[in-house]
């Protein structure tokens, strides 16, 4: 099929469009009558009407379009390069003009059809301002990885509204308990006490960041916050463990925790057989095991341990249960001093952190000059004391040292 030229088209589109209209003033009046007669429009005639003027906007938009591309192809031709000059590149009207499915449409005059004229990507790939075309942009924020944190889960939980916890520790128990005769004097016992205070320390950082980003992207100011608390609890629980107590660190376990001394060695020892070693030396402290702190990476060590078959000895890929050995829950941390490391202890019962502030963030905009410059400052703390109450009720060990060859 030949391409029907742009004045050809105008004049196939104008006779439409005056046919149209008379056919449409025809039913119009038509329609204005039976209205006036039976009070209103039948559905019939409102559908016809309707379809009437679909079909005339349609053609009064594409009659209109084709006058303004032959204006422009009026122009090009007076624009015409000299006999051998590079031929210039087609135009996105041009395009358009030419296009099969333009002519199809003047064919059927389909009013209610929408028109899809596909043109090249060459065509707009030139000379393009910046940020007319906007690149596609994925929903969210990808967030940086984070540790699940169980440590504090491990602990008994308490709160304060005190700067400090004062507390009484029994430091030893003299049982001198005996069988007596009758009317003969009784022996005595001796407790022995003592005091202890565990002042509240603080952990906390500050952000800085622009008023209206936080203001237009909503994201992303939940982001900051989640971020910040997630800051706080990697710290927290670095001190819980490690703390050593002097200026405004907390008085950690592992630096207080009993040495591992096994009541005797195991045959072939293994990673496993070390921690039933260790909960039974807190046993005999009479403080029975709640719970075992490894490395991730000496975990996966211990899960991924078979017998001579094969088999794997307490690992279970398809099993949905978390993370226990020898019926105690374990709690895998990312810290990379704990590499190597072991801590197994009365968790619940030897230790109990108070919180005298939950984490929280605030949000100031009288910080410096924050109010000239339109920033804010975002504060994130929280306030705790940690209590170890029973040191020997912890034992930290190293397994190089504790598996025997």
């Amino acid at each position: 099929m030949s391409d029907l030229s742009t004045a050809e088209l105008l004049k196939k589109v104008s006779a439409e469009l005056e046919k149209s209209t008379s056919d449409f003033s025809k039913k119009a009046e038509a329609a204005l009558d039976e209205a006036k007669k039976a009070g209103s429009l039948s559905s019939e005639t409102k559908a016809a009407v309707d379809e009437m003027a679909l079909k005339f906007n349609s053609l009064t938009e594409a009659e209109k379009q084709l006058k303004a591309q032959l204006g422009e192809l009026e122009q090009e031709f007076a624009r015409l390069p000299a006999p051998g000059a590079q031929a210039p590149r087609e135009t996105l009207g041009g395009a358009v003009i030419k296009s099969e499915a333009l002519q199809n449409f003047v064919k059927s005059v389909q009013g209610n059809q929408r028109l899809n004229i596909p043109v090249k990507a060459a065509l707009l790939s030139t000379d393009v301002a910046e940020g007319v075309v906007e690149p596609q942009r994925l929903p969210g924020i990808d967030t940086m990885p984070k540790q699940r944190l169980f440590i504090r889960d491990l602990i008994a939980p308490g709160r304060t509204t005190s700067p400090a916890i004062f507390w009484v520790q029994q430091t030893g128990f003299t049982n001198a308990a005996a069988v007596r005769a009758e009317g003969t004097a009784k022996p005595y016992s001796n407790i022995s006490f003592a005091t202890k205070i565990t002042p509240v320390t603080t952990v906390a950082h500050m952000f800085k960041a622009s008023k209206q980003i936080l203001d237009d992207f909503a994201q992303l100011q939940s982001t900051v916050d989640a971020e910040m608390r997630y800051g706080l609890k990697y710290v927290e629980e670095q001190e819980i463990l490690f703390g050593d107590g002097t200026g405004a660190h907390l008085d950690g376990i592992v630096p207080q925790a009993t040495a591992y001394d096994p009541a005797f060695d195991v045959e072939d020892q293994t990673l496993i057989d070390v921690l039933r070693l260790a909960m039974l030396q807190a046993q005999l402290a009479r403080l029975p095991a709640s719970g075992h702190v490894l490395h991730f990476i000496d975990w996966a060590k211990i899960e991924t341990t078979k017998d001579s078959l094969g088999r794997y000895i307490i690992g279970n890929p398809l099993s949905l249960a978390g993370p226990t050995l020898w019926g105690l829950p374990v709690v895998a941390t990312e810290i990379a001093a704990f590499i190597g490391k072991f801590l197994t202890g009365a968790f619940s019962t030897g230790a109990q952190l108070f919180d005298r502030e939950d984490a929280n963030v605030v949000i100031s905009t009288e910080n410096a000059d924050d109010f000239e410059k339109n920033l804010i400052s975002i504060r994130c703390e929280e306030r705790l004391a940690l209590a170890v109450k029973r040191p020997e009720a912890f034992i930290f060990g190293d397994f190089a040292t504790a598996v025997t060859p």
